[in-house]
């Protein structure tokens, strides 16, 4: 069985997008990219071939080490080969779409803007009102497709506050935290303080565990009418400027 490409193979393939699956249930567990023999360092779990958005590698290696305990071996399929480079990311995107409860740590390469939508989220995407080109106040743009039901406010809240990898001294300066869903700003938030992500600082988050301990939250309110309808409107606003969009990171600074 061969557990690498020859140099020939690797040369005429390119980039490449496969898929890791554990062969103890069939289910696919991570989508990566690579090129040469990343495909079968990943699936031996070697941490050295952590990519930048592979910023959690537990669950991933947990996965491959369990099977391995089993006494089996990742499976591993390659999608599509011999990709060009201003292709890969979405090639890439589109297989991390197709398969949720992965291990990622990210989703695909703009799959908040450009990801899976049903037609209505389509229809809203384009013909709703565009959010300000050049916003005025200090801000914190999240990301949030968790959402199921964009007029549930206290979801949004709830999605929106808890819990997040960022400096607390930078988002401390933000005046207001906005909702994002699939590009569409869906509320508005004026937090009054951040904390770190324990049980104790967020008694009412049913799944605070503390195991996010090093992230941070924050407990606010609503922001008043005039900034909601400013920024979220009625229906939800669609970004398009380019600087706000949304592409791997779940976070964005406007002057802050």
């Amino acid at each position: 069985m061969h557990n690498r490409f020859p140099e020939e193979v690797c040369q005429k393939l390119g980039n490449y997008v496969y898929r890791l699956i554990d062969p103890r249930n069939g289910e696919t567990f991570y989508v990566g990219k690579g090129k040469n023999n990343r495909v079968f360092d990943h699936a031996a779990g070697l941490p050295e071939v952590a990519d930048d958005a592979d910023q959690n590698m537990g669950a991933k290696l947990d996965r491959i080490r369990a099977i391995k305990n089993s006494g089996l071996e990742v499976i591993h399929v390659i999608h599509r080969h011999e990709i060009p480079d201003d292709s890969v990311f979405e090639v890439e995107a589109a297989l991390i779409d197709a398969y949720p409860g992965l291990t990622n740590t990210q989703g695909g390469h703009a799959s908040s803007s450009r990801g899976p939508m049903n037609h209505v989220e389509l229809i809203d995407k384009y013909s709703l009102p565009e959010f300000p080109e050049n916003p005025e106040h200090a801000l914190v743009l999240i990301n949030i497709n968790k959402l199921e039901d964009r007029y549930d406010r206290r979801a949004i809240y709830n999605l929106v506050r808890y819990c997040w990898r960022v400096s607390k001294e930078r988002v401390e300066r933000a005046e207001y935290v906005l909702a994002v869903v699939r590009g569409v700003v869906v509320g508005a938030f004026k937090p009054t303080q951040w904390m770190n992500a324990t049980p104790e600082n967020f008694p009412d988050i049913p799944y605070a565990d503390g195991l996010e301990s090093h992230r941070i939250g924050f407990v606010g309110e609503e922001a008043p009418r005039a900034i909601w309808d400013l920024y979220a409107g009625q229906r939800g606003k669609r970004v398009a400027n380019p600087s706000l969009k949304h592409v791997q990171n779940p976070i964005r600074f406007w002057k802050c």
